[in-house]
């Protein structure tokens, strides 16, 4: 990821810093008429539209009509940012305040919006190398622990159920996403025809066709399915 000149990213500095979730809060300092509340949003828009590749912080303040200067008045660098619109998407995730019911309804209606939200910001599936210590995220990462603790899972089965349940939806998202990228019907024509032309070599997808491009909503819920009946064997 690019920088803004004369400044680093973190990554890039080598520095321990904590990230924008362990630093304290900047005080003595008025309030500028770009909050960063604002900053977020527009940040989120642009992430939207251009991806995460084209996020700078001279472009955001363009974006906003400022100066530069002024987002580091509440950041310190564009990781800083990514970090806060990321949980700031995590935000559109409902999150009820508590156990609604059968366990599995309360994991599959969490898992399910958790990856129509990552669709619906397609760069969220790229900027997951981070810590994800916002309080959307952890809300959200306390939910579904509560919900398979209440199932009774607990110490090392729960977490393990808990990072087998995201693990399946961040890999499912990213793959979808890849896949759009390249135009998943003609990807698919062409993965279909990979395969069958060199049946000796990969029999079983010849005869049940490529993973490739395939009907992506029906595919998860089974998947998640059979996750879940997983799980449940071990509560047993």
């Amino acid at each position: 990821m690019s920088a803004t000149p004369g400044r680093r990213t973190r990554r890039q500095s080598g520095e321990a810093a904590p990230g924008v979730w362990l630093r304290p809060p900047r005080a003595g300092r008025a309030e500028p008429v770009v909050t960063l509340g604002r900053i977020v949003a527009a940040a989120v828009e642009l992430l939207d539209e251009e991806g995460a590749d084209r996020l700078t912080m001279r472009r955001l303040a363009e974006r906003l009509g400022t100066a530069a200067t002024t987002l580091y008045l509440h950041v310190e660098t564009k990781d800083d940012v990514l970090d806060l619109a990321l949980d700031a998407v995590f935000g559109e995730v409902p999150v009820p305040p508590g156990p609604q019911g059968a366990w599995r309804d309360d994991v599959t209606a969490l898992i399910a919006e958790w990856r129509a939200t990552m669709l619906r910001h397609p760069w969220s599936v790229r900027v997951l190398d981070r810590p994800l210590l916002g309080p959307n995220v952890l809300a959200r990462t306390e939910h579904l622990h509560a919900v398979l603790a209440g199932a009774g899972l607990t110490g090392p089965r729960l977490t393990a159920a808990a990072y087998a349940l995201a693990n399946y939806v961040i890999g499912s998202a990213t793959m979808q996403v890849a896949g759009a990228g390249y135009g998943e019907a003609e990807w698919k024509r062409a993965a279909d025809l990979h395969v069958l032309t060199r049946s000796e070599l990969y029999p079983t997808l010849a005869a049940h066709g490529s993973p490739i491009g395939n009907d992506w909503d029906p595919v998860f819920t089974t998947g998640l399915d059979y996750l879940l009946d997983g799980i449940e064997s071990r509560i047993r």
